[in-house]
Formats: structure tokens, sequence, C-alpha cells
């Protein structure tokens, strides 16, 4: 929030230096105005606003404050003041190209609307204050624009625009480097833990395992799952910590802030939600956790992204399939998990071991019977997602399941 604050504070100086040159015009033409005193309540109603504009935007602990009403209010006052113009001036100053009361002042109005919503909002608030300076003249009954007039409508459409597109790529900036300095951070503090576990609680494991084989009989089992926990955990240990989430835009947060309360979705009743499709979850380190002496995972060296709901559903699927090696492949039997990111849109995982495999019509069978372990537990949740899952296996070569799924969700 440091940039945003800085921001907001750029735009309340801007809002007193305009005031101070609204003020000095004031002063140097009141003279000639149709009615003087008006000139000097409306310098008093933007004196009194910039105030409070200053208090209400810039206030760190009434950020809630930073909304539509006091955008409202703020372009209203701007509009205020503008329109007051065609009151207090007379038509032949106007005719002459005298400048409106506030002047540059209501361009403030532009930059708040900018800073809080982007280009969008800046130009939308750009293209109120421009009717309200046609209305002026309307108002005034003279029936030309001055170049002044026009220079002065271009200078604020330039203002929402532009303001509203560095500050859009100002906070992204700041946003990636908060991802980066918090993603360094976590480095930092795995590779501490990993020295320390592997000063300790890895040595004692190797040990273990060591000595179980040794030993032989119940200590030579105690040995083995001593090594699949000693390589399970320096697979944990070595693998990249997951990527933080990305900033999500104001837009999409504004839109699940008014999404129904009771979980129900538009077109859906209460309770049948889906999952939250705007979360993204790395799959590598979901996978990495399989690893261990007889489960070898290979991942890419960059983040898998998918759909927090598909991630997990994949990771389900695939620790379906390894909980079938255990149980038909055989003591020693050992499996391959391969994750690949296409970059197309796809991502296939594979599940690949060396047991006895399956005879033809072995999946039918276990349908038949009942079984539906392959059936619901990886095919049903694969193709769920939009996916599909693929199985080879032949007597005496092993088995392979190739699951490939969407990497972003279906519209």
């Amino acid at each position: 929030m440091g940039l945003e604050a800085a921001l907001w504070r750029a735009v309340a100086v801007y809002r007193w230096a305009a005031l101070a040159y609204a003020a000095a015009l004031i002063a140097m033409n009141s003279g000639g105005y149709e009615h003087r005193a008006g000139g000097w309540a409306v310098l008093a109603v933007m004196t009194a606003w910039t105030a409070y504009a200053t208090f209400a935007f810039s206030d760190p602990g009434r950020r809630r404050r930073r909304g539509w009403p006091l955008l409202g209010a703020d372009l209203g006052v701007a509009v205020a003041c503008l329109l007051a113009t065609a009151w207090v001036e007379t038509t032949a100053h106007l005719a002459d190209g005298r400048p409106t009361l506030p002047v540059s002042w209501v361009a403030a109005a532009v930059l708040s609307w900018a800073v809080y919503g982007g280009k969008r909002l800046g130009l939308a608030a750009a293209a109120v204050l421009t009717a309200a300076n046609f209305l002026v003249h309307v108002f005034a009954e003279t029936h030309r624009l001055m170049p002044s007039t026009v220079n002065g409508v271009v200078l604020l459409f330039l203002a929402g625009l532009v303001v509203g597109h560095v500050v859009k790529l100002a906070l992204d900036a700041e946003a990636r480097l908060a991802r980066a300095v918090e993603m360094e951070a976590a480095t930092r503090e795995r590779e501490r833990l990993a020295r320390r576990i592997h000063d300790s609680v890895l040595q004692v494991l190797a040990m273990v395992q060591r000595r179980g084989g040794e030993l032989g009989g119940e200590a030579a089992e105690l040995g083995r799952l001593a090594g699949e926990q000693e390589a399970a955990l320096r697979t944990l240990i070595a693998a990249a910590p997951p990527a933080p989430p990305l900033p999500v835009p104001r837009s999409v947060k504004a839109a699940r802030s008014a999404a129904p309360s009771n979980g129900a979705r538009p077109g859906g009743a209460a309770g049948a939600a889906g999952p939250d499709v705007g979360e993204r979850a790395d799959l590598r380190p979901l996978l990495n956790a399989y690893a261990s002496t007889t489960v070898t995972v290979s991942a890419p060296a960059t983040p898998v992204l998918l759909p927090e709901h598909a991630a997990r559903e994949v990771d389900a699927a695939v620790a379906a399939a390894l909980d079938n090696v255990r149980e038909h492949g055989g003591e020693g039997t050992r499996a391959w998990v391969l994750i690949e990111d296409d970059g197309a849109g796809e991502v296939v995982v594979s599940v690949r071991d060396d047991g006895p495999g399956m005879p033809p019509g072995r999946l039918e069978e276990a349908a038949a019977d009942g079984r539906l372990g392959v059936a619901q537990s990886i095919r049903g949740r694969i193709r769920d997602l939009g996916g599909e899952a693929t199985i080879f296996s032949a007597e005496g070569e092993g088995t392979e399941i190739e699951l490939t799924v969407p990497s972003a969700p279906p519209r």
C-alpha cells in the first residue's frame, strides 16, 4: 500500500497547488465579476472541499472511504464549481476567453478517479467535466468556444488517460516486486530449514536405513521405511517453493465481493456452487510429495499452474494410480511420475510402473464386478475436468496412465 498512499498524497499536493492558482485568479478578477461575492463563495467551497478531500483520500486509517460515494462527491463538487462560473462571470468576459473560476483545480477529480480505477474511470470523469465546460458556455449564451477552453478539455482527457495508465503499471510493478521479495524470503527460509534438516533428521534416517539392512528381519522393514521417508524429505526440501498467488485485479475483487454470500451462483441454487476458478495452484509441490525410493517424480523447472480445484483433482488421480501400483504391482515395483506443460493449454501427467501389467479386458471386468477405482477415481475425475485419461498396459510390460487436462478452466 506504500505506492498507493504516495499517489493519493500527490493528488492532494496537486489540489492545494491548483487551489492557490485559482485563488490568485479570483482575487485579480473579482472586481469584474457580475456577482463578486459569488466568486469568493466558490473559492470558500473549493478550499473546504480541498481540506476534506485531502484528509478523506489520504488518511490510511480510513481507506474504506475511498469508494464511489467519495469519488462521486469529488466530481460533483468540481462540476458545481465549474457551472457556477456562468452565474458569477459576465458573458462578455467568457466570450473574451476568461478562464472558469476553478481553472485547473477540477482536474484533481479526474486524477482521483484515475488513481482509483485506472484510465477508464479517469476518462469517464474527464467526459463529465467536459460536458460541464460546454454547459457553462450554454448558460452564459456565448456562441463559440475559445481555444483555451478546448485546450483545457484536451488536457483533462490526457490527464485521465495517462495518469490512469501509469498508475496501473505502477501498482502492477509494486505487486510483482512484493511477490519477488516474498519468494526470496521463502527461499531463504527454506534453505535455512534444509541445512538444519540435513544435519539432523536426514542423517538419522540414513543411519536407520543402513543399520536396518545390516540387522535384517523386522529391522530391515524399519530401515526400508526410513529410507522412503528420507527420499521423500529430500525431495520436499529440494523442491522450489510454490509461487505466491498472482495479484487479483480490482475488477475481479469487486465481482467476488458482489457475489451472493450464501454460496449461490448466478443461474444455480444455493450450495451448488462450483470451485473458485480464479485461484491457480502449482501442480509440482503436490506431486513431488509422492517421491520415495520406489517413486520418481520428474517436473519442469517452472511452475505448472492449474485452477486450484483441477490441481487437487489431478493430485487425487495420481494418488489413486500409485495406490494401484502398490496394491497390484508387488514388492519392489517402481513407478515414475512425469509432469509436462506443453505451453499450448494442456498439462499432461504420466504415471508409469514396471509391474506385471494388466491382461486385456481387466478394467472392463473390474467395472462389471463393481470395482470402480480406475473408472471413478482416475477417469471420472479427469473427465469432470474436461480432460482425458488414457491407459496403456500389457502383461509383463507394466502400466502407463496418461492424464491430460486443460490448463485453464472451460469457458
